[in-house]
């Protein structure tokens, strides 16, 4: 038997109100094409790169995976001369359901930590599904890793520090490169930040049940970004790790993990699982609950008190990260 969900924390139900003739939580199939029209993926990409001029912003072609077209890379440092260290990367990996979005999505997050830990951000575009089913995302995020590490130089970057992160769909194809990276010898990850992540296709948690309706994500439009992606084959047995990273047996020799989420929304119960499963095997990873947040409500709401002091935390554990 369902529970009743948790209640949404008042300042975000209020924000959550404002939104809802905008965003539906259940996302189907037939409604992808208008969604990626529509007001609010333009909205969070029509963004001030610069940060008031802070950053030197690039738009970078460089190679996919073999056989596959270029992939576009956003790279932001900062105008002024580094140091005599080159700055941390941070790889940023956008959300949008596997379906929505481009490598100028969510980024506004990740060039805030930039700007206050002197980073550098290269954010990576990706084939969506469903016209690009797996593994064109994940094989695409690898390849932009690879030239971003081999690179690294050419923007100040020090590829001995690089941070993945993303949100949402970002934050599962940030896990599950984490993963490929470890089992291929890839470039090395001092880090993974990992938003609301999207980690296990099989949809059948009690949260996702509870949230059914609710929100801005729930099990109908998490079934619509898992079918985009895997078909047929999504919920079966044989999935892919590296499609859903909560399929993975080991997860030993991963780098240090951040991972949030609200208590209110779909994904709460697979992240508070990956987390689990990392000290399981005597990994490192810091979780954050956030009581009453709905799926991605620190991006909807940011002027609201739990999405600052969800930022606060997100930054607090980066600074301790790059400070090692």
């Amino acid at each position: 038997m369902t529970q009743a969900p948790p209640p949404f924390d008042p300042e975000l139900a209020a924000a959550l109100e404002l939104i809802k003739d905008v965003i539906s939580p259940g996302l189907t199939m037939d409604e992808i094409a208008d969604v990626r029209q529509g007001a609010g993926i333009q909205m969070l990409a029509d963004l001030d790169l610069t940060v008031d001029g802070f950053f030197e912003v690039e738009d970078r072609a460089v190679p996919g995976p073999e056989g596959a077209p270029e992939i576009s890379l956003l790279i932001c440092r900062p105008a002024a001369p580094a140091g005599a260290e080159s700055r941390p990367v941070i790889y940023h990996v956008h959300g949008g359901g596997l379906i929505l979005g481009n490598n100028r999505v969510g980024v506004d997050v990740a060039l805030a930590w930039a700007k206050e830990l002197d980073a550098v951000v290269v954010s990576v575009e990706y084939r969506l599904a469903p016209e690009h089913p797996y593994p064109a995302q994940i094989e695409d995020v690898y390849a932009g890793l690879e030239w971003t590490a081999k690179h690294a130089g050419e923007f100040g970057g020090d590829p001995q520090r690089i941070v993945v992160a993303g949100a949402s769909a970002g934050g599962g194809l940030s896990a599950a490169l984490a993963l490929l990276t470890r089992d291929r010898g890839g470039p090395e990850l001092i880090g993974q930040v990992l938003l609301c992540p999207m980690l296990d296709d099989r949809n059948d948690t009690p949260s996702s049940h509870q949230m059914a309706g609710l929100g801005v994500w729930d099990r109908t439009a998490n079934e619509t970004g898992w079918t985009a992606l895997l078909g047929e084959r999504w919920g079966r047995p044989d999935v892919p790790a590296y499609a859903a990273p909560a399929r993975a047996g080991d997860l030993s020799g991963l780098p240090p993990a951040f991972l949030d989420v609200g208590s209110a929304e779909t994904f709460r119960d697979e992240v508070v699982a990956y987390a689990s499963r990392i000290w399981q095997v005597g990994g490192v990873a810091e979780l954050h609950v956030w009581p009453g947040g709905f799926h991605g409500f620190d991006g909807f709401a940011p002027q609201a008190a739990l999405s600052q002091v969800c930022r606060a935390a997100q930054l607090a554990w980066l600074r301790r990260l790059l400070s090692q």
